[in-house]
């Protein structure tokens, strides 16, 4: 007999919350969002069936509870970026090296399977979107458009939508590597790392070249 789940309620031990939410991760990554069950998680949480249920009230909402909740620690933990971006005296070099640091984090086992998933899932649960875009990615989008304004202000390169050419920059990138990695399942080497975060940093260095600059130090 199927228990019917029961409401959420303020009885609620934070450690057996976070125990059900890091099992839910492993369960969901594991089976799919469709192959997995209320059941598997709560034996892999070593908790009983309705503790779920008290917690989260049913699998949908536990599915974006983990996910949440494991964007969240992804960010948390992710020290390969360590901003603020400085000017180093060469655009393209700067530009390569902060590529760098963001392939390392999208390219990061956790986040790359968290990424799988969610692409998996977003057609049902198009919130998922939503919580990719309330991560940290948000803060190195800033930084690299603060950065491009201030290269646009110094008459290094004309970046008219710093913003926008911010979130270019950080979409060919994470697209390079994830189809280049097959989504994380291959890891890259360090080479083939530097050569899309160079490429790409090239590409946006001579789309925004000012009229008539000379193709040089940038």
């Amino acid at each position: 007999m199927v228990e019917p789940p029961v409401a959420p309620n303020s009885r609620r031990s934070p450690a057996k919350r976070d125990a059900i939410l890091r099992a839910a991760l492993a369960v969901f990554l594991r089976e799919g969002y469709a192959g997995a069950s209320v059941d598997a998680v709560a034996a892999e949480a070593g908790v009983g069936k309705q503790t779920v249920y008290s917690h989260f009230g049913d699998k949908e909402r536990l599915f974006l509870a983990a996910a949440r909740e494991s964007n969240a620690r992804l960010d948390a933990e992710a020290d390969a970026w360590q901003g603020p971006l400085v000017f180093g005296g060469d655009v393209r070099t700067d530009l390569t090296d902060a590529g760098l640091r963001i392939l390392r984090i999208v390219l990061a086992p956790d986040a790359a399977a968290l990424h799988r998933l969610t692409i998996a899932e977003i057609a049902r649960h198009p919130e998922l979107q939503q919580i990719w875009r309330e991560n940290a990615s948000r803060e190195v989008a800033e930084d690299i458009a603060r950065y491009l304004a201030e290269r646009d202000a110094a008459g290094d390169l004309v970046v008219p939508d710093a913003e926008r050419a911010a979130r270019q920059f950080l979409l060919l990138l994470a697209t390079e590597g994830r189809v280049a990695s097959l989504h994380g399942v291959r890891p890259l080497a360090a080479d083939e790392c530097r050569r899309i975060a160079a490429e790409t940093a090239d590409l946006l260095v001579r789309g925004h070249l000012r009229r008539g600059a000379e193709d040089g130090p940038w």
